[in-house]
């Protein structure tokens, strides 16, 4: 049986629900983003449980058709940006679209009426706080990034960056780097 999880997007979201399913009793074939695969069917009363829970971790288990796509929809866009380690050389509206199964507008259309925004938006604030991460590792200059995240040109990631922060790239990394220093300071 698959169990849909919302806000479950990170490795130690998946330890969480892994320790949550032991503690019941249920046993898992797979915790993934998302997702966890169980072994057997759950009666209602475990699923409450369950929910519960998983509520007191600000995680939720999903139960309607439209929240447990949106919820794909968010997972796929969370795992190529976040934990792949090379971006789709495919149009990212036919990444999501083969990954899921379904038509890339329907998927656009419930998306955007249920989040108030749309794929792509979504796709940018992902890409902008990957940028931030990068930036903090100080592993990748602003080329490596932009090349890394598929941006046409750095003056296009950095245009994009001001746009949903209102900093500039290199700005913010300033910002961060005086933080680190005062926190060292005292």
């Amino acid at each position: 049986m698959k169990l849909y999880i919302k806000y479950m997007v990170s490795l130690r979201c998946k330890m969480i629900v892994k320790e949550e399913l032991k503690k019941l009793g249920l046993r898992y074939f797979i915790v993934d983003l998302g997702t966890a695969e169980i072994m057997e069917d759950i009666s209602p009363e475990l699923r409450e449980q369950l929910k519960i829970n998983l509520l007191k971790s600000g995680l939720e288990l999903l139960d309607d058709k439209k929240s447990i796509l949106i919820e794909k929809i968010k997972n796929v866009i969370v795992e190529m940006i976040h934990y792949s380690d090379e971006l789709p050389k495919v149009n990212y509206s036919d990444f999501i679209s083969e990954k899921l199964d379904y038509d890339y507008t329907y998927l656009s259309n419930i998306f955007s009426e249920v989040k108030g925004i749309t794929i792509q938006q979504f796709i940018i604030i992902h890409k902008i706080e990957r940028v931030k991460e990068l930036l903090l590792y100080d592993e990748l200059n602003l080329t490596q990034i932009s090349y890394k995240l598929h941006y046409s040109s750095v003056s296009h990631l950095s245009k994009q960056f001001k746009k949903i922060t209102g900093l500039s790239p290199s700005y913010y990394k300033q910002l961060k780097q005086k933080r680190m220093g005062t926190l060292e300071n005292m």
